[in-house]
Formats: structure tokens, C-alpha cells, sequence
């Protein structure tokens, strides 16, 4: 499992490498992840600085409580709502990018195939259902949110396990929808790609984390989305051939050829 999930890493790593082969390609992803980068900072940063007061109308009660406790008790909210804000701003940063520049990021999977070699998988994601995606990962991504916000009230070990939680699931999501291109040009029903994600679970979360991380480092995020969707192509056709190569071996083996009585000597 440990094995697997560093492969996941490593197949984010093999997409920031297609920078170095694929510049013109992945450098059509750079604006629509600007965009949508530019439209997240205008929310958080306003979070941030109005943490203070958020966490202050929050928790009324400890106004008569005396100094440290009154300042660790809002200083630890404030980080826990903002841990939460974060692990939505992935989704949304996702959902957003990827709806914005549909056509670009169509040309980069559909380019990575061609360079991986092989038959170029002929369909194609409609708008709506590119809609539909980004909304279904919005929802999950505030369900994802919510829970880390919960966590993170948990005496003591909260904020830790409120970000490594956050982290992890925000990243099982991203993983999901960036492969969702190329697993939908392969005809795959929503049953075959859960199936797929399931047997491949620790890679894909060693990718989804991978990515999620990049996504906290200021400005990663746009560099980080075209080699995410690169990847995410990479670990889908990987999934797939690994699905297909399960499917064969459990294919029952056809008797051998009735030949007849032996003749007798």
C-alpha cells in the first residue's frame, strides 16, 4: 500500500515532468488556473484577515475568560475554519478550473495520450456533464469541509487531524474528477470508474494528496493544474490497463477441444 501510494506521487511527478517536454501544451492550462486562482484569493484573503471577528462572534462565552486561554481558544478556531476553507478552495479551485478551460485541458489529455503511445481514446466530455462534475464536487467538497470543521474541535489532537483528514479526502476528490476525461473517453460507465479508483485506491490517493499539497503552496496551484490534468491522464490509463489486465485473468479458460475417444491400439 505504502508502495502504491508513492507511486501516486510519483505519477504527479511524471506530469510536471511533461513541462519540461509538452511546454506549449500544458501551457494552454495556465490561464483558466489564474482565473480561477485569482477568483478563490479574492475570498480567502478577506477570510483571513477577518478571522479575528469571525472567531470572536463565535464564541461569546469565553469573553470573561482570562488571558491565555480566551486568546488560544480563537486563535485555534480561526485556524481550524481556515484549514476547512481550504480543503473547499481545492474543490472549487478544481470544479472552476477545469469548467473554465474545458477546451484547453481537453487538448492537453488528449495530447498526453498521443505521447504515451497507443489508440487515443475517441470520446469526449460533454459541457453539461462537465457542469454536473463541477457541481457534484463543490457539494462533496463542503461536505468534506464540514467534517474537517468538526474534527477539528477535538481536544488536543484536533487541529492536526483536522488538516491530515482535510488533506486526504480533499485529495481522494481531486483525483476523481481530474481523471473523470479520460476515463469518460474510454466509455467507462460511473461503475467501472469507482471500480477502477477502489482497486487503485492508495495510488490515487498518493496522487490526490500530491496535488492537493501543491495546490497550498502560494501560486502552485496554476502551475500545478496542467501537470495535475497530464497526471491524472497518466493514472487513468494506468488504472485502465490494470482493470483490463484483472478482467482477462479472471476470465474463465475455455476447455480444451473434444478430440474423441482414443483410438484403441
Amino acid at each position: 500500500m505504502i508502495s502504491e501510494f508513492f507511486t501516486g506521487v510519483r505519477t504527479l511527478g511524471r506530469g510536471f515532468g511533461m513541462w519540461r517536454t509538452h511546454t506549449k501544451l500544458l501551457a494552454l492550462g495556465l490561464i483558466p488556473a489564474f482565473i480561477a486562482f485569482a477568483l478563490l484569493v479574492a475570498v480567502l484573503v478577506p477570510l483571513a484577515l477577518s478571522l479575528g471577528a469571525v472567531t470572536d462572534w463565535i464564541t461569546p462565552f469565553a469573553d470573561g475568560w482570562g488571558q491565555p486561554w480566551r486568546q488560544l481558544l480563537r486563535v485555534g478556531l480561526g485556524i481550524v475554519i481556515f484549514i476547512a476553507a481550504l480543503a473547499l478552495a481545492g474543490a472549487v479551485f478544481t470544479a472552476l478550473t477545469l469548467t473554465i478551460g474545458d477546451p484547453f485541458y481537453q487538448r492537453i489529455w488528449r495530447g498526453v495520450e498521443l505521447a504515451l503511445g497507443g489508440d487515443e481514446p475517441q470520446g469526449k466530455t460533454g459541457f453539461w456533464t462537465t457542469i454536473g462534475e463541477g457541481i457534484r464536487l463543490v457539494a462533496l467538497g463542503i461536505l468534506v469541509a464540514l467534517l474537517t470543521l468538526v474534527i477539528g474541535f477535538l481536544p488536543l489532537v484536533g487541529g492536526l487531524l483536522a488538516t491530515v483528514t482535510g488533506v486526504i479526502l480533499s485529495g481522494r476528490l481531486l483525483a476523481r474528477e481530474l481523471t473523470g476525461r479520460a476515463f469518460d473517453a474510454r466509455g467507462l460507465t460511473t461503475y467501472s470508474r469507482s471500480e477502477m479508483l477502489g482497486a487503485g485506491r492508495a495510488r490515487v490517493i498518493g496522487f490526490g494528496v500530491a496535488t492537493q499539497l501543491c495546490f497550498l503552496v502560494p501560486l502552485g496551484a496554476i502551475i500545478a493544474m496542467p501537470a495535475a490534468v497530464a497526471a491524472s491522464t497518466i493514472l487513468a490509463r494506468d488504472l485502465a490497463e490494470r482493470g483490463a489486465l484483472a478482467e482477462h485473468a479472471a476470465a474463465p479458460t475455455a476447455p480444451p477441444p473434444y478430440t474423441g475417444p482414443a483410438e484403441a491400439r
